[in-house]
């Protein structure tokens, strides 16, 4: 596996094993050295085509030593149709018995950032306008704001099930006598029994996951042990609009709602 394979894959906590990139020698802290190591290619929504594309790097990226165990990786990706550009930064790592600049080190990517022109967005094909905010999360994570991430999780499941119950037919009352709107567990319950959009997995256990996504939010768990957490909140907060996704009608219903509104954004 080459360089450019881990950089154009998701984030894991996985270390793994490439071919050398530094030519067996150390890169002192702060200096630069330019790396073929083959095109990094991410995918993202060219605005300009009005579709997801992959954009890719150039043949040539640059590495910044940090110390023995981390270096720094700038590069620009570019729509290979019009060529709006996303400036990209990763943070990589070796494991603790390795040295980042050796023949054949294990390597993750510590954290990622990547900063888009007026041209490119988020893919938003995966889960509608839900997708940005999923994105957020995944970025806060990646930058080990724990209970930020979180935030935006139970933002979105939130507006899943209120959403839900409101396309529910006959609908699912949402707000009480005095237009304030309903503890969440009143609603959470009839839509898991109406609406079956509650994976069978956790199905018992809906009220539980935004209970602990709330704790998270409300300062029950320090940083590290929220960011433990999320890879498992996050797949079961998609897996609610993945069970949606299978159903037309109900996403029919709800995008005459606000499907595609963008909500509400986390605060």
């Amino acid at each position: 596996m080459r360089l450019s394979d881990v950089l154009s894959k998701s984030i894991t906590t996985e270390f793994q094993q490439v071919e050398g990139f530094l030519s067996n020698r150390k890169l002192k802290t702060g200096n630069s050295k330019k790396l073929t190591e083959g095109k990094v290619a991410l995918n993202f929504y060219c605005n300009n085509c009005n579709d997801q594309r992959t954009f890719y790097s150039g043949e040539e990226i640059f590495c910044i030593g940090v110390n023995q165990k981390t270096v720094s990786i700038d590069c620009v990706l570019e729509c290979p149709r019009c060529g709006a550009s996303v400036q990209m930064w990763f943070l990589l790592e070796c494991r603790d018995e390795d040295d980042i600049h050796n023949p054949y080190p294990y390597i993750r990517i510590a954290k990622r950032s990547e900063k888009f022109s007026e041209f490119v967005s988020l893919n938003t094909e995966n889960y509608g306008d839900f997708t940005e905010a999923l994105e957020k999360a995944k970025r806060a994570a990646r930058e080990n704001f724990g209970a930020g991430s979180i935030v935006y999780l139970r933002k979105v499941f939130e507006r899943i099930i209120t959403q839900t119950a409101e396309a529910a037919d006959p609908p699912i009352e949402t707000k009480k006598s005095d237009g304030k709107p309903k503890p969440f567990f009143q609603i959470l319950n009839p839509v898991k029994e109406r609406c079956n959009i509650i994976p069978s997995e956790f199905a018992e256990d809906g009220y539980k996951l935004f209970g602990e996504l709330s704790d998270v939010v409300h300062g029950d768990y320090d940083e590290e042990e929220a960011l433990q957490k999320f890879d498992a909140f996050y797949r079961l907060v998609t897996g609610v609009l993945e069970k949606i996704k299978t159903n037309q009608e109900l996403i029919t219903a709800i995008g005459t709602l606000g499907w595609n509104d963008g909500g509400e954004e986390a605060e």
